[in-house]
């Protein structure tokens, strides 16, 4: 210890080493690969919050609708009704191309699909374009598109046949970025985490360090021994086993366990991470630490809010713009039906119900319908009064009727 390093430990001062905890510093040198779309969902919250999303995006019914005045009806006859709703193509449902779509838009930061019109201009199928094999190029003010398809021929696309959904937007505006683009550092470490556990669990929990010998030993030797330990004592299987050491040999650790590194609360702390990156409540992928009843209701419902809004909404404009027409959009818009999300347990819904009835503002068959209930013809037309009224006192003549008056008891 030289001079200066003396007077600031006098002084309480402390120094840290260059390099850092080395723990941390060789985290990202136990990587294998890039951090791209596919590593990333090695990563079990990246996976399930990608999930989470898409999967809640595509089950939720994406519903064209037509315009009647200040009222609105399904346009059923309408041949994007079915694309959204029913069948993207005739290999997909639309399920399966919207739960594709998001994904991509999750993972990669865009989503391409090629639009196929039919002899009057309507959308007819939509096909999804892996976006690996799409390059997006600026012709003008306009978009074009080149993909490649598998046999290597390249198709270029104009923007009115492709419908390209991206994440939030880069500098170029023509490009979406991806959570795991933006924020490459989070998924790296939690991969280097796991792979961390991994390793040490197959190499051993324990027993990881140097064997000391008084003596110097030949290249045979050494590799002979190498092999008889890793059998003996590597692997997750003799982890915990006893070591016997004879002749001297020493065993020193030379590297963290799983208790020093705090490995478990730093897996921990990576899942919030990743939740945070996508915007998902924790409780949504699992993580129900934090959870219990009375927030669970309410964190779903911020899901909704704030996790899915910006998605629904990003699928809605982007249906106006590139599968309706100009005429087409002063008459017809898609939207997503979020109810079956947002009521709540059924005291809430009850609730809901019973206000909404009670206030005016929602019919009691309005009401069925939310609960995919069947109707009940003529139920709007029952007033309050009349159904809480009992049994024996509607089936009751009314006062001054001739059945009233032959019930009155007949004087001498």
């Amino acid at each position: 210890m030289n001079l200066i390093s003396r007077m600031a430990g006098a002084l309480g001062f402390e120094r840290r080493a260059k390099g850092g905890d080395p723990y941390w510093d060789n985290m990202a040198a136990l990587r294998s690969g890039p951090v791209n779309e596919k590593t990333a969902q090695g990563v079990s919250a990246v996976y399930a919050c990608v999930q989470a999303i898409s999967e809640t995006t595509a089950s939720l019914p994406l519903i064209l609708f037509r315009r009647d005045g200040d009222d609105r009806e399904r346009a059923s006859d309408h041949p994007l009704y079915r694309v959204l709703h029913d069948i993207a193509n005739p290999q997909q449902t639309a399920l399966e191309f919207r739960e594709y779509m998001q994904a991509s838009v999750l993972l990669r930061g865009n989503a391409f699909a090629r639009i196929v019109r039919g002899y009057d201009g309507q959308v007819r199928e939509l096909w999804p374009l892996a976006p690996d094999r799409v390059s997006v190029l600026r012709v003008g003010e306009s978009l074009g598109y080149e993909y490649t398809d598998r046999k290597g021929i390249v198709h270029r696309l104009l923007a009115d046949e492709v419908l390209h959904l991206r994440h939030r937007l880069d500098d170029d505006g023509a490009l979406g970025i991806s959570p795991i683009a933006a924020a490459r550092g989070v998924v790296e470490l939690a991969l280097s985490e796991s792979e961390h556990g991994v390793n040490t669990f197959r190499n051993g929990a324990k027993l990881l360090g140097v064997l000391k010998f008084p003596g110097t030993l030949k290249k045979e030797q050494r590799e002979v021994l190498r092999q008889s330990w890793s059998s003996q004592h590597g692997g997750g299987a003799n982890s915990g086993k006893t070591a016997i050491l004879e002749e001297g040999v020493d065993f020193q650790s030379v590297s963290m366990t799983l208790e020093d590194a705090e490995w478990i609360a730093s897996r921990q702390f990576s899942v919030e991470e990743v939740a945070r990156l996508f915007r998902v409540p924790p409780t949504i992928i699992g993580d129900l630490r934090h959870g219990n009843y009375s927030n669970s209701v309410e964190l779903a419902r911020q899901f909704v809010t704030m996790s899915l809004r910006r998605h629904l909404v990003a699928w809605e404009q982007s249906i106006a713009k590139q599968l309706l027409t100009e005429a087409g959009r002063r008459i017809y818009f898609a939207e997503h039906a979020v109810e079956g999300l947002l009521r709540g347990d059924a005291t809430n819904r009850a609730d809901f119900y019973d206000k909404g009835i009670s206030s005016g503002w929602l019919l009691k068959s309005e009401a069925r319908r939310l609960e995919n209930l069947p109707t009940i013809q003529g139920i709007d037309d029952v007033k309050a009064d009349d159904a809480q009224a009992s049994p024996d006192d509607a089936a009751r003549p009314p006062a001054g009727s001739q059945a009233q008056q032959g019930r009155q008891p007949q004087r001498a």
